[in-house]
């Protein structure tokens, strides 16, 4: 296993700056995700890593060596894409030692390999199927299985679930999460999910024009984001952003908002109701401002009500309201 530093990596197609001058860190056995919006830079830069694509400046270092210039082959590494990537007219088995076998393995490797990462991905009873006999889900854990079977240095991952049923993306993000943290591969993770880069990641950087906006744990990026973007683009609702004076934004989530009683905090209009089970999510207006309230779901509430909102201060984040990065908590 290895780690890996993006050192000042910038790739520029024509005028077009896709990426600028980045920076990252990923330690041996660390699982980071790159989130973002379309058009932010993530794919790029996992092709960069990947040696996909040619960087315009800066480094790529792999265990600490510097493979900026090594073909990709060369760079001890897997990937797994969007699409299942498998091979229709080979069994799950060759499917699954194909990487081994170009690299010329010998057939004791590439049996305990294929038996040990068909275990570890469940599919041990599948080994002589061919990927019609399989469902979607089946189908991206050979490409997994593939990947892992090479016992890579480092595992790039671009979308590998976008392709899947909700349900099915679910019961996958828990396995996938399972089996990369028994493996232990040094993993990087391309997605404009957020839901996901939550749930699978150790850290997360949030790319947006190109640049890493915020990079740390998944707590850290919800309840403290450095920009008003990382605010609006983490959570399902997004941050609410208020203007509270001549320079600031007031930061706080749907679900950190309290109601009072009549008199005792902002009054708030509802002007939609979206009863959501566990939550009741509430969208309207408070001093001409739109809102959004996320309260437990057993409460009833009618739309054309107003109510009483009250911030829980200790969940305000306070922002810049030109730069839009955030203040030092103690200026709120």
């Amino acid at each position: 296993m290895a780690g890996i530093v993006i050192d000042g990596i910038s790739k520029a197609f024509g005028n077009t700056v896709a990426l600028a001058a980045l920076d990252l860190a990923v330690a041996d056995r660390e699982f980071v995700a790159l989130l973002g919006p379309s058009g932010c830079g993530k794919t790029t830069l996992l092709r960069i890593i990947a040696g996909l694509e040619t960087a315009t400046t800066g480094r790529v270092l792999i265990g600490g060596r510097d493979v900026t210039n090594l073909p990709p082959r060369a760079r001890g590494l897997a990937m797994v894409f969007q699409n299942y990537a498998v091979f229709p007219h080979l069994r799950v088995c060759d499917n699954i030692a194909f990487g081994l076998k170009m690299a010329r393995a010998e057939r004791t490797r590439i049996d305990r390999q294929v038996a040990r990462t068909a275990e570890l991905l469940q599919l041990a009873p599948y080994l002589d199927r061919y990927p019609a006999q399989l469902s979607g889900g089946q189908r991206q854990r050979v490409a997994v299985a593939r990947a892992l079977a090479v016992e890579p240095a480092l595992l790039l991952m671009d979308e590998p679930l976008s392709n899947l049923d909700a349900l099915l993306r679910l019961d996958m993000r828990a396995e996938l999460k399972d089996v990369l943290r028994e493996a232990g591969t040094t993993t990087i993770y391309v997605t404009h999910d957020q839901t996901e880069a939550m749930a699978l990641a150790d850290r997360i950087a949030v790319l947006h024009g190109g640049r890493i906006e915020q990079i740390g744990s998944p707590s850290a990026i919800y309840h403290s984001p450095a920009t008003r973007f990382v605010g609006s683009f983490v959570g399902s609702p997004p941050m609410n952003f208020l203007r509270a004076d001549a320079g600031r934004l007031m930061g706080i989530r749907p679900e950190d908002i309290d109601l009072v009683d009549a008199g005792a905090g902002l009054p708030f209009r509802v002007s939609v109701v979206e009863p959501l089970g566990a939550q009741t999510l509430l969208t309207g207006t408070t001093d001409g401002q739109v809102v959004r309230v996320a309260l437990p779901g057993e409460h009833v509430i009618a739309a054309g009500a107003t109510l009483f909102l009250r911030p829980r201060p200790d969940r305000i984040r306070w922002m810049d309201a030109a730069t839009g990065n955030a203040l030092a908590q103690a200026a709120g």
